[in-house]
C-alpha cells in the first residue's frame, strides 16, 4: 500500500510460480487440426473431435472450408499470415457434426517439415470462452499497469509480495516486499471506529475469517511527502485457491486526504451548528467556539470582543478597546473543573498588532511563522463586534487558503450568536434597570410591622421578569402587603408589573378590603387587554385576538396574565385580612409556639380571567408573628416540586424565626436558590406588631347635638395626656366637624377614637354608608367649610368603609421633639 525505504529490488513482483500465461488458443488447450497449402485437413486432434464432433476419419482429407458456415476461404487467411512469429486470429462460425453452429475463434500458425509443402496448424476455440479470458486478462493488466487504485497483495504471513504501479506512483517508491502492513508508512494509525488499532490484527482477522473489510480509514505520512498526514481509504479481502485454501490478503487503497479534510471540515461546521450558542452568554458562546476548534481545526483560540458589545451597546463602525471572553491554550489558561474561566479583561494590543488590523479592515490576516496564527474579524452587518484567533502550534500544516473559507463560517455562525447575546443583554439590562426603577425603593417606617424584602431578577435567557412586592400605609395605623408576579419576560412583563402595582396603590388609597381591590384589578386588566387587543399594532400586554394559541405561541416578551397577594394587617386588632388571585398562599410562624403554617386563604382566579368572584380570608396574628409572602421563583423550578420548597422554607423559618429579618432573607433565598433559576423570586418577610393599649383611646358618642362638646372636651384632654398640647386646637376643630356631621348625615352610635401612632390619627365611624365630600363653599354660604377646614389643618383624610358603616379619618403630623 504505502512507501517506506528497504533495500528490496523495485518493480512489480510476479506471484510464486508466475503468471498463467495459457489461454483457450494455447496449443496445449486448444483444439487443433493440421491443414496443408490447399486448407485441406491433413491432421485432427482429440479436443477438436470434441469441439465440432467429426472423428479422425471423417474429417481428414476434406477442406476445412466445408466446416465454415459464414465465412469460406478458411485456407486463404490462413495464406495471408504475416509470418511464423505470429498468429492470426479469426472468428468463425463452424458446422457441428450434430448440425448447430459452433461460434470460435481461430488462429493458424506456420508450420514446416522436410519434404513436405507448406502447412499450418489451426488452433480452434469456444469464442465466448476466448473473450472471457482476453477481458480478464485485459483487467489483470489494467489492475497492474493503469488502475488508479494502489494495490498490493501479501501471503499468509502477511507480507508484501507484489504491488501495482499505482501504489508506485502514489507513494514515490516500489521497495514494499517483505514488508508487513504497519512497516510502510510512517506515524500510521487507524480512524476508522470498530477496528483494530493496527492493520495488522485487521488483515489477521480477514484472513482468519474471509469477511472483507471495506473503506477502512488510515492516516499516515508516505515516504514521498514525509511532512504531512495522508488519508487511505482501505479495503481487505482474503484470496484464496481452488479449494478454498488462503492465500494471502489483497489491500485496494485510494488517497482521499482532500476528501477526508473537505468532509472534517463540513463535520466541523455541522457540530458548531449543535454546539456554538446554545445559551446568550458571550462568554459560554466563546468557550462553545473553541471547543468545536480545538483540537480538529487550531490547537488554540482566544476570543476578544468590543467592549461596548459587552455591555449590549450596538456596534459601530468605530472600533473599541478589545476585551477577551475566552483564551484556550496556548494563548491563556483553560476553564477550570467547573468550567468557570476568568473574568474578561482588556487586552493591550499594539497598535500594529493583527488582532487590531483584522479589527479595522474586516479581513481574515494570515500571520505568524508558516502561518500559524488566523485572526478572523467577529462582525455583523458590516459592523465590528471582536476578533478571533485561531493558532497551531507543532502541526506540520499551517493554515492556509483552503482554511478560511472555514473559518469564516465557524466565526460568522458565532457571530450572530455573540449579537444575539449582546441583544439580550442590551435588553435583560433595561428590563432589569425598569423593573428595579419601578420597585419600591424606599419603604416607609411602620410602626405595624417590622419586615425586609428580597428580589432575585433570572439568570435564564428568558430574562427579568414580572414579580414585585410592596408596603403599604394605610389609615388608621395600618398596613397593605402586596406580593405579585406577572406572566413573561422582558420589557413588557416589567412595564406591565408597574402598571399593577401602581394600580394597586391607588386602590388601595381608597381603603379597598382585600378581596374588592382585586376584583377593581381584575376589571383594570381586563379592560386594558380588550383596547389594546381592540388597536391594530399594540405592542400589549395581553394575547392579540385571532385563532386559539397554544402557550408556545405567546412571545417570551409578551405578560399574559398575572397573580396576587393583597393583606392588610391592623396593629390595633391584630387581625390581618387577605385574598389572593392565583397566588401562593404565604407562609404564617406562630410567635408563641414556633409553627409554621400555610392558612386557608381562597386561592381565586388569576387576574385577567375576568367576571370571577375573589374570596378573603381573616387571621388573627399574635404580635411577633412571622408572615413570609413570596413568589412561586423562590419554591418553584423545573427539578423541585413547589410543596418540596414550600415545605423546606416553612422549616427554615421556624428554626431561625429569632434571627433578624434581612439575615433571615439571606438565609432563605440562599437556601432554596443555590444556584442559577430561570424564574425571578420575591420574597416579604413581615414580623407584626401590636399598638400599645395606652396609645389608643375609643369613646361612643351619643346622638345629641350636646356630643360635639363632649367630644371636642375628650379629645383636648386626651392630646394632653399624650404631651400633644401643640395639637389640641387642631385636633378639637377636626373632631368638632367630623362629629358634626357624622350626627347631622348618619344615624345610629357614633364612635370616636384617637390614635397616636408615627401621626396623630382623628376616626369618627357611624352606620351611615354616604361618604362626605370636599367642596368650596360661596361667600354667602352658612355651612359646606368642614372639610374644607379639616383637608386644611390636617397632612391626609380619607373614607373607608366597613361591614357597619364608614369611618372618616384624618391624620396630624407629630411636633417636632
Amino acid at each position: 500500500m504505502r512507501g517506506n525505504d528497504g533495500t528490496h529490488p523495485a518493480g512489480p513482483v510476479d506471484p510464486p510460480g508466475g503468471p498463467d500465461p495459457r489461454g483457450p488458443l494455447d496449443a496445449a488447450r486448444a483444439a487443433t487440426a493440421v491443414l496443408d497449402d490447399d486448407g485441406t485437413v491433413i491432421g485432427w486432434g482429440a479436443a477438436a473431435e470434441r469441439l465440432l464432433g467429426y472423428p479422425p476419419g471423417e474429417i481428414l482429407g476434406r477442406p476445412v472450408d466445408g466446416l465454415v458456415v459464414d465465412r469460406p476461404g478458411v485456407h486463404r487467411a490462413a495464406a495471408d499470415l504475416p509470418g511464423a512469429a505470429r498468429a492470426r486470429r479469426q472468428v468463425l462460425h463452424l458446422r457441428h457434426r450434430d448440425g448447430r453452429v459452433v461460434r470460435v475463434v481461430t488462429a493458424t500458425l506456420p508450420l514446416s517439415h522436410a519434404g513436405a509443402g507448406p502447412a499450418r496448424l489451426l488452433a480452434v476455440a469456444d469464442a465466448d470462452e476466448t473473450e472471457h479470458w482476453e477481458a480478464l486478462q485485459a483487467m489483470l493488466r489494467g489492475l497492474a499497469t493503469q488502475s488508479p487504485v494502489g494495490l498490493a497483495i501479501y501471503d499468509t504471513d502477511l507480507r508484501v509480495v507484489w504491488t501495482n504501479s499505482a501504489l508506485y506512483e502514489e507513494m514515490g517508491t516500489s521497495q514494499y516486499v517483505g514488508l508487513g502492513p504497519d512497516d510502510m508508512v510512517a506515524a500510521g494509525e487507524v480512524l476508522s471506529a470498530g477496528h483494530p488499532p493496527t492493520l495488522e490484527e485487521t488483515m489477521r482477522r480477514v484472513l482468519t475469517t474471509g469477511e472483507a473489510v471495506i473503506e477502512l480509514h488510515y492516516r499516515g505520512r508516505p515516504p514521498v511527502d514525509p511532512d504531512h498526514d495522508h488519508v487511505w481509504s482501505c479495503s481487505y479481502y482474503r484470496l484464496q485457491d481452488a479449494g478454498g485454501a488462503g492465500l494471502g490478503v489483497c489491500e485496494e487503497t485510494v488517497d482521499i486526504t482532500d476528501r477526508y479534510l473537505a468532509q472534517q471540515r463540513l463535520d466541523l461546521l455541522v457540530r458548531a451548528g449543535g454546539l456554538v450558542g446554545t445559551t446568550l452568554d458571550m462568554s459560554r458562546t466563546a468557550r462553545e467556539l473553541s471547543s468545536v476548534a480545538v483540537p480538529r481545526f487550531a490547537d488554540g483560540v482566544t476570543v476578544d470582543l468590543v467592549d461596548a458589545v459587552l455591555r449590549g451597546d450596538p456596534p459601530t463602525t468605530r472600533t473599541g478597546r478589545l476585551v477577551r471572553v475566552w483564551a484556550a491554550p496556548p494563548d491563556g489558561p483553560a476553564a477550570g473543573p467547573d468550567g468557570a474561566h476568568p473574568a474578561p479583561e482588556p487586552v493591550p494590543y499594539p497598535p500594529d498588532a493583527p488582532q487590531l488590523r483584522c479589527l479595522d479592515s474586516g479581513r481574515p490576516i494570515l500571520t505568524g511563522g508558516a502561518a500559524a496564527s488566523l485572526v478572523v474579524p467577529l462582525r455583523t452587518d458590516g459592523a465590528p463586534l471582536g476578533v478571533v484567533t485561531f493558532h497551531r502550534a507543532g502541526r506540520p500544516t499551517p493554515f492556509d487558503a483552503d482554511d478560511l473559507p472555514v473559518a469564516d463560517e465557524l466565526v460568522a455562525r458565532t457571530a450572530v450568536c455573540i449579537d444575539n447575546a449582546r441583544r439580550f443583554t442590551r435588553e435583560h439590562t433595561a428590563a432589569l434597570t425598569l423593573q428595579h426603577s419601578l420597585l419600591p425603593r424606599n419603604l416607609p417606617r411602620i410602626t405595624a410591622v417590622d419586615f425586609a424584602h428580597r428580589y432575585l431578577p433570572a439568570d435564564g435567557k428568558s430574562g427579568v421578569g414580572g414579580d414585585w412586592f410592596d408596603v403599604i400605609t394605610l389609615s388608621g395605623a395600618r398596613v397593605g402587603l402586596v406580593v405579585g408576579d406577572v406572566v413573561g419576560h422582558g420589557l413588557g412583563a416589567a412595564a406591565t408589573m408597574g402598571r399593577l402595582r401602581t394600580s394597586v396603590r391607588v386602590l388601595a388609597r381608597q381603603d379597598l378590603a382585600p378581596d374588592e381591590l382585586l376584583a377593581r384589578l381584575d376589571d383594570l386588566i381586563t379592560q386594558a387587554a380588550d383596547e389594546e387587543a381592540a388597536t391594530p399594532g399594540s405592542v400589549t400586554g395581553a394575547v392579540p385576538p385571532g385563532p386559539a394559541r397554544g402557550p408556545d405561541d405567546v412571545p417570551d416578551d409578551q405578560a399574559v396574565g398575572a397573580t396576587c397577594l393583597y393583606a392588610v394587617y391592623d396593629p390595633v386588632t391584630g387581625v390581618c385580612r387577605m385574598a389572593r388571585a392565583g397566588h401562593p398562599a404565604p407562609v404564617v410562624l406562630d410567635a408563641a409556639h414556633g409553627t409554621a403554617t400555610v392558612p386557608a386563604v381562597p386561592a381565586g382566579p388569576p387576574l385577567g380571567l375576568g367576571g370571577l368572584p375573589f374570596e378573603s380570608a381573616e387571621l388573627h396574628l399574635p404580635e411577633g408573628s412571622l408572615v413570609a409572602l413570596f413568589t412561586d421563583g423562590l419554591v418553584r423550578d423545573r427539578a423541585r416540586d413547589p410543596e418540596a420548597g414550600l415545605d423546606r422554607l416553612s422549616a427554615l423559618l421556624a428554626h431561625h424565626r429569632d434571627r433578624p429579618l434581612p439575615e433571615l432573607c439571606d438565609r432563605a433565598v440562599t437556601a432554596l436558590l443555590p444556584g442559577p433559576f430561570e424564574d425571578d423570586a420575591a420574597l416579604l418577610l413581615v414580623r407584626t406588631r401590636l399598638l400599645d393599649g395606652d396609645r389608643i383611646a375609643t369613646w361612643e358618642l351619643a346622638t345629641g347635638p350636646e356630643e360635639v362638646g363632649r367630644a371636642r372636651a375628650l379629645a383636648a384632654r386626651q392630646t394632653a395626656a399624650w404631651g400633644l398640647e401643640e395639637l389640641a386646637f387642631t385636633t378639637e376643630v377636626v373632631v368638632s366637624e367630623l362629629v358634626t356631621n357624622a350626627l347631622r348625615y348618619a344615624s345610629g352610635p357614633v364612635q370616636l377614637r384617637l390614635v397616636h401612632d408615627r401621626t396623630l390619627i382623628c376616626e369618627v365611624s357611624d352606620t351611615g354608608h354616604t361618604a362626605p365630600h370636599l367642596r368650596r363653599a360661596a361667600t354667602d354660604d352658612e355651612g359646606g367649610r368642614g372639610l374644607f377646614l379639616v383637608a386644611q389643618m390636617t397632612q391626609h383624610w380619607g373614607t373607608r368603609y366597613t361591614a357597619t358603616g364608614k369611618t372618616i379619618w384624618a391624620e396630624q403630623a407629630l411636633p417636632t421633639p
